[in-house]
């Protein structure tokens, strides 16, 4: 194990290495900055504003630089915000992080149960139903979703608020304050949901209809074991082993994948931050923000494969 883990901490330090000399570059050769295109600003200032901040130096100096700066903790200093990238990151981050753990949490336990059920019950009205509200969610695009219930909930019954992580002006503490981001989180929550149930269920019911045809459910069966105790001790444990490699993509996915729903909802998080710095190309808390999605990929695939061994030890590292 020891042997595995030190040969992929060296792939990862290299693959990270290649990752930030592509996104270091994509920024960097892209046309335009947040200082060119700020119209407030006169020639004069905007060539001492790219003297000061280096962005006059050549690509493979600034790219040294950079990377000097952040193998010690320093991602830069956004423009727009005027605050440094790990600052803006410990600010916004854990809104996010909030947001998508929950949302991750309920769409994994929706699709168990409903993949299980489903699998079980194969070609039922059930199952019917289930598949086609799949399809309906994973076609139906996720400003929709949001906008709809906005409509719906918020403006038409009043009973949620349309967005925000807490009333404006309110000075709630403690549990009214834990009640009230409750309370506001639970649309971006439901559409997060529906918009990740549909795959993941149609996961784990192809996962459970192969599982559930094996000698060994069979044989579990006849000996006289409760439906229950089969399906969901003998069947979906085997039936989640696929679904471990799935991990390695949810890690970065809790702090990318809500880039839309943070900004329909106006929830404070990372995506919104990077939405707006990607609005006016405010390049630093954008590579910042990049280098961070990478460094979860790799670590991500290192817990799925390390997860996988625990899970069925035949599998060698």
């Amino acid at each position: 194990m020891s042997t595995y883990l030190l040969r992929r901490l060296i792939y990862m330090v290299v693959i990270l290495l290649a990752a930030s000399l592509f996104i270091f570059c994509l920024y960097a050769l892209t046309p335009g900055d947040f200082i060119t295109n700020n119209l407030k600003l006169s020639p004069e200032r905007k060539a001492e504003l790219r003297e000061i901040y280096g962005f006059n130096k050549p690509l493979i100096d600034r790219y040294l630089n950079w990377m000097g700066r952040a193998l010690h903790g320093d991602f830069g200093f956004s423009l727009a915000q005027q605050k440094p990238v790990l600052t803006l990151f410990n600010e916004y981050v854990w809104n996010s992080f909030l947001l998508a753990i929950t949302s991750t949490f309920f769409t994994w336990v929706i699709a168990v149960i409903i993949g299980v059920v489903s699998a079980y019950r194969q070609y039922s009205w059930f199952d019917s139903l289930v598949m086609v509200l799949i399809f309906a969610a994973m076609s139906i695009p996720s400003f929709f979703i949001g906008l709809f219930l906005i409509k719906l909930f918020a403006v038409d019954l009043r009973w949620l608020p349309p967005g925000g992580m807490t009333t404006t002006g309110s000075n709630a503490a403690g549990w009214a304050y834990v009640l009230e981001v409750l309370h506001h989180m639970t649309l971006p929550v439901v559409v997060m949901v529906l918009l990740g149930v549909g795959s993941l269920t149609r996961y784990f019911r192809s996962n459970m209809l192969d599982v559930i045809r094996q000698d060994y459910i069979r044989t579990a069966r006849a000996k006289g074991m409760k439906e229950r105790t089969v399906l969901f001790r003998h069947a979906l444990r085997n039936a989640m082993l696929p679904a471990i490699t799935l991990v390695g993509f949810e890690l970065p996915g809790l702090f990318g994948g809500s880039l839309i729903i943070e900004k329909i909802f106006n929830w404070p998080g990372i995506g919104q931050l990077y939405m707006q710095s990607f609005t006016v190309r405010d390049y630093p808390l954008l590579m910042g923000f990049t280098m961070f999605i990478a460094v979860l990929t790799v670590i991500g695939t290192l817990l799925s494969d390390i997860l996988y061994h625990v899970a069925d030890p035949r599998v060698k590292l």
